[in-house]
């Protein structure tokens, strides 16, 4: 579980030209100390990119599978120091390098270094190693450092993490204020000067950590790129639709998904979701924060149809006790951004519908006095992760936009 950190002061904003670093012998010693580590290994590499990393074996490719389209261009090589590593946790259910421990992160620190560093969080449940082509490859080749956590907990089993609802995902956003913590001090420690820049980046789970961060830990960044963070307030979540899916979409009730929020012209992807997605993220998020709903069981009854004693088809968030609503609200967002954010969100998003999600926050942001601090994209017929564009081809990709976010990032931070 969590363990107190002492955050840094930011206030660092300058823009720097790639510049290269020491000789390779000299980055690789002395290694890179990243603080608050309890165990951390350092590897001088010829190319951090996924391309190099996935003959290294220092990438999982299972971590990132699915998330982006085949086609997606790979950079050319970028040589520099990897470290990975895992900060103090009690909780298991991180058993990458064998380590049997969770809070495991990934540093990488590329031999031509632009000043910037690109902090991230996984989305869904996955490990450290989630964002490496969606996010990693284009950042390391634009000359960002780049540092990702697996958020203190994964796999569908990550409710079981803490002893209260919502212990979880609170530790999520500790993760990654620790993390940016601790990599700020690496970076200084390996380049010799700190980071001129520092950017949040994530995508669903990862995108919520990043609304998060700087609603929360604003002095930390600079600015943050969030693709189609999950929304978590007391009034506007996940289990306030996706019982309506489940509901809805085995009798054919078309008009109750729609009035739930999916897209028009999103029925295509109705059935995948409904298999893939709805079910599980209903049953693990509900057992997050209301774990009280089917008794015993835990994370409730796959598949139940309505109807079925405690099924999650029929769960009623809106009515549930209070203390259901205060865990939640441990983990809500505001609106009250304090650096500048550019969200994405593409507009047949089946998982995260964006009039139920992305729509919502932005009118959030603006009605808490933030709007010149936000930019919104609503993407034409992007789903929520590019891992469908192969398979359903009428789908619009994401990443494009995405990657061409970090260029308007550091266009507007300039001005």
């Amino acid at each position: 579980m969590r363990r107190p950190i002492t955050l840094l002061s930011a206030g660092l904003l300058a823009t720097a030209l790639l510049v290269p670093t020491a000789s390779a012998a000299q980055r690789c010693g002395p290694e890179v100390r990243v603080p608050g580590a309890v165990h951390q290994e350092s590897a001088c590499l010829t190319d951090l990119t996924t391309t190099g990393t996935l003959a290294s074996g220092h990438t999982v490719q299972a971590d990132w599978a699915g998330l982006t389209p085949a086609d997606l261009p790979a950079p050319d090589p970028v040589p520099g120091v990897q470290v990975d590593g895992y900060f103090p946790d009690t909780s298991t259910t991180n058993d990458h390098h064998g380590w049997d421990h969770d809070a495991q992160f990934v540093l990488r620190l590329p031999e031509r270094w632009n000043g910037g560093l690109v902090v991230t969080g996984t989305p869904g449940n996955r490990r450290q190693y989630a964002n490496d082509r969606a996010i990693a490859d284009h950042v390391l080749a634009a000359g960002y450092a780049f540092a990702a956590t697996d958020k203190g907990n994964t796999g569908a089993d990550f409710h079981t993490d803490g002893r209260r609802p919502g212990d979880a995902v609170v530790e999520w956003n500790h993760r990654v204020t620790e993390l940016a913590v601790a990599a700020k001090l690496a970076v200084r420690q390996h380049y010799g000067r700190p980071p001129a820049q520092t950017l949040a980046a994530g995508l669903s789970n990862g995108g919520y950590l990043v609304r998060w961060q700087l609603e929360n830990r604003p002095w930390l960044y600079d600015g943050g790129i969030d693709w189609e963070g999950t929304l978590w307030t007391q009034r506007d979540n996940l289990l306030t639709f996706l019982p309506t899916a489940l509901r809805a979409h085995p009798e054919g009730d078309e008009q109750a998904l729609l009035a739930a929020g999916f897209a028009p012209g999103s029925h295509f992807l109705w059935e995948y979701h409904h298999q893939v997605y709805w079910d599980l993220t209903q049953r693990i998020y509900r057992e997050e924060f209301d774990p009280g709903y089917d008794g015993d069981q835990v994370a409730g009854f796959p598949f139940c149809r309505s109807g079925t004693p405690h099924c999650d088809a029929d769960y009623d968030y809106a009515s549930r006790p209070e203390e259901v609503h205060r865990a939640v609200e441990r983990v809500a967002l505001t609106g009250r951004i304090g650096k500048p954010l550019i969200t994405l969100h593409g507009t047949l998003d089946t998982l995260l519908p964006i009039s139920r999600s992305s729509d919502v926050y932005a009118a959030m942001v603006a009605e808490a006095g933030r709007g010149h601090l936000h930019r919104y994209h609503r993407i034409e017929g992007g789903n929520h992760t590019d891992g469908l564009v192969d398979e359903f081809p009428g789908l619009r990709p994401l990443a494009p936009h995405f990657q061409a976010a970090f260029d308007e990032m550091r266009d507007w931070l300039r001005r």
